[in-house]
């Protein structure tokens, strides 16, 4: 699920007593107004994910693809998991994650038409099932239907011109379910529905099965299942990580999507009553093919309705309310904006359908530990009811629009590879359809990604792409556009290509959306162009000779010169490198941002510059501070926790919990505060002893709580102001040098941005919030107040540092630089803030 804290509040008052009944009609729930008081969501979740996840996060396979080569069925005997008599689906009477691959196996002996697969492994290592149901297919039919699959994509127009080929083909369906791993029962209806298919003798399952192939990604969160939690063993919350594909979960459904190609894709949440079946209310993604898409999308939303009423269950005596589709029935507050959930990443591989189902009575959270069993299993076989209901619905949707589904399809990839100007949407397309619906972008001839910042960083973006599907080549030859010259071997994104769509969402700046609308789901702006370290530049004609690329060429290098070896600290690359040395025990030297290695470790610099794709520089005389390996405390959100280990850096999570527990912190460098700790919660004895520390360690903090802990214990002057509590975005920022500013990209994220105003004599300005805008993408209003807003943090101080008077070294971030591990480019003002502190600090420390 994926609602705000207040639209819950008023969306889940439902009658707790089974079949109680109503003597006068019961409302259905009033639109709610989003609290922004909290702030937006994010992945919260502080010093609970193990500190083995390195380890586990080993085990997680990359995804496998489906295999064009094989017919159906394809039996494969699935590995069964140990019993876990603690799964928390047990409690609702729903299959246990254990429970599945059984049931699946049977299934596939039971007939011809189900066929399942492992594709990957969560982050805690658990098993990720695939199935296929389709009528049975010779090697040589599932060859045609590639063949068939590949022409939609790579050549749309003469595909448009057969009139033979939506009649061979078999129209793809991707039925996602359990992405938040306490929203349980789209497991059960999938399984339900797949046994469904596999045994009936209706001859229209029969048709549907000749004429669709249906894809169920059984449970995308086995970890959440399993564990009753919301994210994922990483904690993070998988509906957040499309374009960023942080995670091994949604690098499996990304690959689904690929291979699959559907037309038309459900996935399955918990709880909205009534049940909630998008489309969704303004503002809408400015990258999609957006008259067939809502056109597509609203004719099977109104199906899904429809069969969901028809179960028969009402308020007075289930207490389930009618569904509801936002687009017709709010105003504003659940969008599809941002490309990072399932649904709204979908279309740019082909979905002309795509839907978030929310179905209606609550079973996780108190509920799940205050309510009877028998109530929790009552509302568990509605929810399965109805999460069926909208399966069933969405696949006789497909059967009956298969010709126009598959010609949409094609349409979208047609409009992309004739490089056609966004098409504006005419108004009452459908009912309800309006001014405020329309959005567009404009598409640049090309992108061309460069490493003038970092080589390393622009090669991390052309393999990303890739992954995506985005098509990239590499210049033979220098070239010039729009009056530049780019050098040969810059990568260009050729914008004529059939999912254009997915590259613009990635690589465009964005909008400022703040004048249009006033509640927004979640994020609105975000850039890979911006924000991931590499040179890309949109330009409005060209005229290159290139090659297509699978992969990005190598980036590393170590020079011939004799001496010292310089690595300046300007992308993750260099940060995982760096640490990777100070790992050996290598004898490193810190100053002005980058890292000195002796002409003695020479060996070793040449074996992390090939491992990581770094580009040392001759080192000279400079000399700096000894550095060690960093190693942290950290009070810190999911997100923030995992970046920092995928750079390399030692950690070990605290809390205040922790901390009052007794902690020894002689092992201990820096301590990182954004979540999860009270310095005026710590006990006597606790506080002493990080008092204690902080007379020779580091600290670093970001947000409201780092900006509380740095108040209370007394750090550095200064007074942290908060924007409006949902603000996010990409802004622009001055780096003014300093011991984390310098060298920093001219883009910065946030989200529920703050600033640093009565600063002291101690205090550095590392990077403010430039004058103009700053919001360059995203939704930043005021306050009703007039307070908060993106014209008040004009010109302040957005990231600070200085030395405390008891000799800490801190830096406060007002900034998302470690953001749901997205903005690649800013992980570097991390890193320089941690070894900064630590060198300054450190060796009394580890002494």
């Amino acid at each position: 699920m994926r609602l705000p804290p207040a639209l819950l509040a008023a969306l889940l008052v439902i009658p707790l007593v089974p079949h109680a009944v109503s003597a006068d009609p019961v409302a259905p729930p009033a639109p709610a107004v989003r609290d922004f008081g909290n702030g937006p969501e994010r992945n919260e979740v502080a010093a609970d994910v193990p500190e083995r996840a390195e380890a586990l996060a080993a085990q997680a396979e990359q995804p496998g693809t489906l295999s064009h080569d094989r017919g159906y069925p394809r039996r494969t005997r699935l590995p069964v998991p140990p019993e876990n008599p603690a799964d928390a689906s047990i409690k609702l009477g729903l299959v246990p994650h254990h429970g599945i691959a059984p049931r699946l196996n049977d299934l596939q002996q039971r007939g011809d038409r189900v066929s399942a697969q492992v594709i990957g492994r969560s982050y805690g290592g658990r098993d990720l099932y695939l199935v296929t149901v389709t009528a049975p297919e010779s090697a040589a039919g599932t060859r045609e239907q590639e063949r068939i699959r590949e022409r939609i994509e790579n050549d749309p127009a003469a595909a448009a011109r057969d009139r033979k080929l939506v009649k061979r083909y078999k129209a793809p369906v991707f039925v996602n379910a359990n992405i938040h791993g306490n929203e349980w029962e789209g497991t059960d209806a999938a399984l339900r529905v797949i046994e469904e298919l596999a045994t009936s003798k209706d001859p229209k399952v029969a048709d549907l099965l000749a004429r669709t192939r249906l894809y169920f990604n059984i449970t995308a969160n086995p970890d959440g299942r399993v564990n009753g939690a919301r994210q994922n063993g990483a904690g993070f919350d998988l509906n957040r990580d499309f374009v960023t594909a942080s995670q091994p979960e949604v690098r499996a459904m990304r690959q689904i999507m690929i291979d699959a190609q559907p037309v038309t894709m459900i996935d399955l949440h918990g709880y909205v009553n009534g049940t909630l079946i998008e489309p969704t209310t303004p503002p809408h993604g400015a990258n999609y093919e957006y008259d067939l898409f809502i056109q597509d999308t609203y004719a099977n939303g109104l199906g899904m309705e429809a069969a969901v009423n028809g179960l028969g269950y009402t308020v007075e005596k289930d207490g389930v309310y009618p569904a509801q589709i936002p687009f017709r029935d709010s105003a504003e507050g659940w969008d599809d904006w941002p490309p990072i959930f399932t649904p709204q990443y979908a279309p740019f591989h082909g979905a002309v359908a795509a839907h978030t189902v929310e179905i209606p009575l609550r079973v996780n959270g108190s509920d799940y530990t205050q309510q009877p069993v028998e109530e929790l299993r009552r509302r568990s076989a509605i929810n399965t009811d109805v999460a069926a209901a909208a399966i069933r619905a969405t696949y006789a949707f497909v059967r009956d629009r298969h010709d126009r589904l598959i010609a949409d399809q094609i349409e979208v990839f047609r409009r992309g590879a004739a490089g056609e100007p966004s098409k504006t949407v005419p108004l009452g397309i459908v009912p309800g359809f309006g001014p405020e619906d329309v959005y567009n972008t404009t598409f640049p001839r090309a992108y061309v990604v460069t490493g003038r910042r970092s080589e390393a960083a622009a090669a991390r973006l052309v393999d990303h792409l890739i992954a995506n599907d985005v098509r990239v080549e590499r210049a033979r030859h220098a070239f010039r556009a729009d009056g530049r010259t780019y050098p040969a071997g810059s990568y260009v994104v050729d914008m004529r290509q059939p999912k254009r769509g997915l590259a613009n969402v990635m690589l465009e700046a964005g909008a400022d959306i703040s004048p249009r609308v006033d509640a927004m789901y979640d994020i609105s702006g975000w850039s890979h162009g911006l924000l991931w370290g590499a040179g890309v530049d949109g330009v409005t004609s060209l005229r290159v000779q290139a090659d297509p690329v699978k992969a990005a060429a190598p980036t590393g290098s170590v020079p011939r010169t004799p001496g010292a070896l310089a690595l300046k600290v300007t992308d993750a690359k260099d940060v995982l490198a760096l640490n990777d040395l100070l790992a050996q025990g290598t004898a490193v030297t810190w100053a002005d941002g980058a890292a000195v290695v002796p002409a003695s470790a020479r060996a070793a610099a040449r074996a992390v510059s090939e491992r990581y794709g770094v580009a040392f520089t001759p080192g000279g005389t400079a000399s700096g501070v000894p550095l060690s390996q960093v190693r942290i405390a950290a009070a810190a959100s999911a997100d923030e926790l995992f970046t920092l280990r995928e750079l390399g850096f030692a950690v070990t999570p605290v809390s205040t919990a922790v901390l009052n527990a007794g902690y020894d912190w002689s092992g201990t460098d820096v301590l990182f505060v954004s979540s999860g700790l009270s310095y005026t919660a710590l006990n006597p004895a606790a506080r002493a002893a990080l008092d204690a520390f902080l007379t020779a360690g580091g600290v670093i903090t970001r947000g409201a709580t780092g900006a509380a802990f740095n108040a209370a214990a007394g750090l550095l002057t200064a007074t942290a102001v908060a924007g409006r509590g949902d603000a996010n975005g990409v802004v622009r920022v001055l780096s003014t040098g300093g011991h984390v500013g310098g060298g920093s990209p001219d883009h910065s994220f946030v989200y529920s941005p703050r600033w640093f105003t009565g600063l002291g004599p101690e205090v550095t300005v590392e990077q403010s919030y430039a004058a103009e805008g700053p919001l360059v993408s995203g939704h930043w209003r005021p306050n009703a107040d007039g307070t908060g807003g993106q014209d008040a943090a004009r010109g302040q101080a957005a990231v600070v540092s200085g030395r405390d008077e008891r000799g800490a070294a801190v830096v406060l971030f007002g900034t998302e630089p470690m953001f749901r591990n997205h903005p690649k480019g800013l992980f570097p003002q991390v890193a320089k803030a941690l070894y900064w502190a630590s060198s300054v600090t450190g060796a009394a420390v580890k002494g």
